[in-house]
């Protein structure tokens, strides 16, 4: 498996379904749109893997970016993790936490960190991250505006 940051429109585009798996309230078009901004303004990294480099649409995606916390310093936080529902099951989602877990070592990050939705939908996902040594450290609180 080759895991690959998408930089280009086309491949920010590759990787929409497996995003759309997880943001289903976006639509295709927001969703680039939101990920262009995001790379432009945020420093917001996509990466992807699919078991054949070139085949559309990628199977499985993540998005993450470099944050500093008081509590707890630098930190890569992802922000989507998801796998198209056909390719569930075959470690896509393990080898991209792998990839970027290496890549918060190399840029000298204290943590890697996400937030993730409590309902059993998400239990798979759980049983992942736990899996991989993250540990439950917190409730999130949001108020939406």
């Amino acid at each position: 498996m080759i895991v690959k940051i998408a930089q280009s429109d086309a491949e920010v585009r590759q990787c929409l379904p497996a995003m759309l798996a997880l943001r289903m309230h976006l639509t295709a078009d927001d969703a680039f749109k939101r990920i262009q901004f995001q790379q432009i303004n945020d420093g917001f990294m996509l990466a992807f893997v699919d078991d054949e480099p070139s085949t559309e649409p990628a199977s499985a995606v993540i998005g993450y970016r470099i944050l500093n916390f008081l509590h707890n310093g630098k930190t890569l936080y992802i922000d989507d993790l998801s796998t198209l529902p056909t390719a569930r099951g075959k470690g896509y989602a393990g080898v991209l936490l792998d990839f970027v877990i290496e890549q918060a070592r190399q840029t000298g990050c204290q943590t890697v960190s996400l937030d993730s939705g409590q309902n059993p939908a998400r239990y798979d996902a759980h049983r992942l991250y736990l899996k991989k040594g993250f540990n439950i450290t917190s409730h999130h609180f949001a108020l939406t505006l």
